[in-house]
């Protein structure tokens, strides 16, 4: 309306100034030609306020474009002016001048309560430009993790701390990383934390923001309660070998005393020899068992092909048939695509899986019908996923917890090694195993290979 008041009033003058300029003719028709003495004046004054009018109006015009160029919302056009024709214009100026002044005031409060936000969180946060590597933001957490009070471009951080300046670079949007963060140079203190990154790209520029969380204490306490358990397993296996001995060992040698006294019998020859043999064979368990904790630690390479996961559970079914029809053990075979294939070592793939129908075989030997499935699929995150399901008496929440502690083992003569082995072959096969079970329904261990 402001805006069309002003052009209103620039077409009035426009129009005045075409009806002065026709009035000569009909002057001159009518046969008065002395009256363009008084009119020529008037046509003078007419063009030179038409052109004030439009200078005084460019000149508002481009004052109002500075002030916007440079932000200056500030600047107020005074509505009452020697040129009142403008007053319409100059207040159209000034309320664009508080809209934008509005805008830019709510902008300042979002970004000083980002700030704060920020500021707040104990996540470390840095956004830098992908291209140049221009440092855009920085929040207090992550200067206090690094300790870094300003970095002008994210390179750096390579002179600072290389490893963790190539996995923060190497760090793809979406994904989680574990890194390792050292808190200064003097003090090369490592801190474990995890990374996240996010990218977006606006006029052209790409950005990255990438999370930072100390996650030093949460991963000190997981290893902390997981040596304890695996400690508590390794002190009941150790004392269930050392206080026999201990106490065969007490009463040999108080034999030996009275056969001193007394004289050696051949009894006491034969007690003495069984004796050392009990202990023999105890220490010989206790060496096997050192052993087995060592070979926990030896599988660190893979050798890997193309694994076709039907063949796979072909060569599986051959192998045990004599086992299973001998306890009289259904086995079924479900695949869902018969040419799903994966990157594996089928070695050790095979290990895994033999260990873990042997546990289904012991984990169904008193069911009425027993039965095991092997079974593989696709899942919709396009993994590959090997499931091994048993009938039988199913676990505990708390020995779910544990079966994967090294030395752990619901068997009698179990060693308790299987289960951690083959997670361990699992992890490096980059895949995950877990364990699903319902006491009297049965089990379900579950492989996943990305």
């Amino acid at each position: 309306m402001i805006f069309k008041n002003f052009e209103g009033k620039l077409i009035l003058r426009v129009i005045l100034l075409c009806v002065t300029l026709s009035t000569p003719a009909i002057i001159i028709l009518k046969g008065w030609p002395e009256a363009l003495v008084f009119l020529l004046p008037l046509i003078i004054y007419q063009v030179f306020e038409l052109i004030r009018f439009l200078k005084q109006a460019q000149e508002e015009l481009n004052q109002f474009v500075e002030s916007i160029h440079y932000r200056d919302f500030s600047r107020y056009f005074t509505e009452k002016h020697d040129s009142a024709q403008l007053d319409a214009l100059r207040k159209g100026f000034n309320e664009i001048n508080t809209t934008f002044k509005s805008i830019n005031r709510e902008k300042e409060t979002q970004h000083q309560h980002l700030q704060k936000i920020l500021e707040m969180v104990d996540t470390g946060i840095i956004t830098y430009d992908m291209n140049s590597g221009e440092v855009l933001l920085m929040n207090e957490a992550i200067k206090k993790l690094l300790h870094v009070p300003f970095m002008k471009t994210i390179h750096y951080l390579q002179k600072r701390d290389n490893v963790l300046y190539a996995a923060l670079m190497n760090l793809k949007p979406g994904q989680n990383k574990i890194a390792t963060a050292h808190t200064s140079q003097l003090d090369k203190t490592p801190l474990k934390v995890l990374l996240s990154a996010t990218t977006w790209q606006s006029d052209g520029n790409r950005y990255k923001l990438v999370a930072f969380q100390n996650v030093n204490e949460a991963l000190d306490e997981t290893e902390s309660q997981a040596w304890q358990k695996l400690l508590n397993v390794m002190t009941h296996e150790i004392m269930n070998s050392i206080a026999p001995i201990s106490s065969l060992a007490d009463t040999l040698k108080n034999r030996l005393k009275e056969a001193v006294v007394t004289g050696a019998t051949t009894e006491d020859f034969e007690d003495l020899e069984v004796g050392v043999g009990t202990i023999k064979r105890r220490s010989e368990g206790l060496l096997k068992f050192a052993q087995t904790y060592r070979n926990l630690s030896k599988i660190t390479t893979l050798h890997l092909n193309q694994v076709n996961i039907k063949e796979l559970f072909t060569n599986l079914q051959h192998l045990m048939q004599p086992t299973l029809a001998q306890k009289q053990i259904r086995l079924n075979i479900v695949l869902t695509d018969q040419n799903i294939s994966l990157q594996a070592d089928p070695n050790l793939l095979d290990q895994v899986l033999i260990n873990l129908l042997v546990n289904a075989m012991e984990a169904v030997k008193d069911v009425p019908e027993p039965e095991i499935t092997l079974s593989s699929s696709i899942d919709s995150d396009g993994r590959i996923v090997i499931k091994v399901i048993d009938n039988g008496a199913g676990m505990s929440r708390e020995v779910q917890e544990k079966i994967f502690i090294p030395f752990f083992s619901t068997k009698k003569q179990g060693s308790g090694i299987g289960l951690s082995l083959c997670k361990q072959i699992v992890m490096l096969h980059r895949g995950t195993i877990q364990v699903q079970s319902e006491e009297g329904v049965g089990t379900v261990f579950i492989l996943r290979f990305g």
